[in-house]
């Protein structure tokens, strides 16, 4: 990894996303997008203007694929790379994401049912399909190579990571842009998370006695990955390596994880072994911890039983709220910098760790970590399971 990007309600831009994570400071807030619902809490992006978004066809744009062009664009200027000297033929680009330009359906359905078919306007499908994150990102970056957008629900961003390591382990690109990005705070999103008993109305408290479900959120993350060669040749200072992956699917139930935590154990040991680690080399680890009764008691149970020396354990949503199919790429970010500053930050929202779990999550400060690995792990709706494990550079 040679850059990195971060556009999270905390911020634009790393410093600002970091801060805030480090400091275990909630950026939920009331949302009066979503008066009259059950839950009205949402973790949203501030007001964001970057020169990126100022050229010609940006208007249309849907926030999603905004988000997703400004995290790429930071990542890139951090990286050193300039779009207009490089082959864009060795250049790749994989997206995750989950749900696409909600927004621009929300406009579109609107203007159709009040209006009727000829007030939707013709940007509706550019903006809505789920795809175009990444083509925004490779037709504005001149990208040609391969250009891939996964959907693995809330695994979608570290599936992309693990699809982009591939590219260049099998010589395909030279440089892949891998992205996360999401924008679904809509009152229909947040209707349906509600009635699945997934949202909180008081706070995303992960790993706590009282937690009650997550905070949604909206954001993007942006990596670049390069082969080593390729970093080396032009004298990049890399930030961290992508060690390890692995993926697996629980084949249980569509949204609920299976009860013994089979399909995420199974990713958490393969990526491990896909790294040539053990659990002990291990210094601390990024959970999904969404703050749900079920995902962070069945998520706590898989740690114990592949770590049982207890390493340190943060969750970001704490801070960030749960950014949905983007969560995997700004954690494997925010993962970096930790290994980066030899710290695990804490993970916010008051309380006590449910003693039920018996696991060591950091709260209160940041902690000091030295060991220089740490895992990053993501499940989705679908029984999706993804994992990553990063290295100090």
């Amino acid at each position: 990894m040679t850059g990195l990007g971060l556009v999270t309600a905390a911020g634009c831009g790393r410093d600002a996303t970091w801060s805030a994570v480090r400091a275990g400071r909630s950026t939920a807030a009331p949302d009066p997008v979503l008066d009259g619902l059950p839950v009205s809490l949402s973790c949203r992006v501030p007001e964001l203007d970057h020169p990126v978004l100022h050229r010609r066809g940006s208007a249309h744009l849907d926030p999603v694929d905004r988000f997703g062009l400004v995290a790429a664009a930071q990542a890139l200027d951090h990286a050193g790379l300039d779009p207009g000297e490089w082959d864009g033929s060795r250049v790749g680009v994989v997206t995750g994401g989950g749900l696409g330009g909600v927004r621009t359906q929300d406009t579109a359905l609107a203007r159709l049912g009040e209006q009727g078919p000829e007030f939707v306007s013709p940007y509706f499908l550019p903006g809505y399909l789920i795809n175009m994150t990444c083509a925004n990102i490779a037709l504005r970056f001149g990208v040609t190579g391969p250009a891939l957008s996964t959907s693995t629900a809330c695994a979608s961003g570290t599936t992309a990571l693990g699809l982009a390591r591939d590219l260049l382990a099998t010589g395909q690109c030279d440089i892949a842009l891998v992205c996360g990005a999401e924008a679904a705070v809509t009152r229909l999103v947040v209707t349906g998370f509600s009635q699945l008993g997934a949202l909180s109305g008081t706070g995303s408290r992960p790993f706590d006695a009282t937690r009650d479900g997550f905070v949604i959120a909206e954001g993007a993350g942006a990596l670049v990955l390069e082969r080593a060669e390729h970093a080396a040749a032009r004298a990049a200072r890399p930030l961290a390596r992508l060690i390890g992956y692995a993926a697996s699917t629980d084949a249980h139930h569509l949204v609920a994880p299976h009860p013994e935590g089979r399909g995420a154990e199974q990713a958490v040991r393969a990526a491990l072994a896909d790294a040539g680690i053990g659990p002990d080399d291990v210094g601390h680890v990024n959970a999904h911890g969404t703050s749900t009764r079920q995902n962070d008691g069945i998520e706590a149970a898989v740690l114990r039983r592949v770590f049982p020396r207890r390493p340190p354990v943060t969750s970001a949503k704490g801070t960030l709220g749960h950014t949905l199919g983007a969560s995997g790429v700004i954690e494997a970010a925010l993962t970096a910098l930790a290994l980066a500053e030899d710290t695990v930050p804490p993970t916010a929202g008051p309380g006590e760790t449910d003693a039920a779990m018996d696991i060591d999550v950091v709260r209160g400060t940041a902690r000091r970590c030295t060991p220089p690995v740490a895992v990053s792990n993501s499940f989705g709706f679908g029984g999706h399971n993804a994992v990553a494990v990063l290295a100090r550079a």
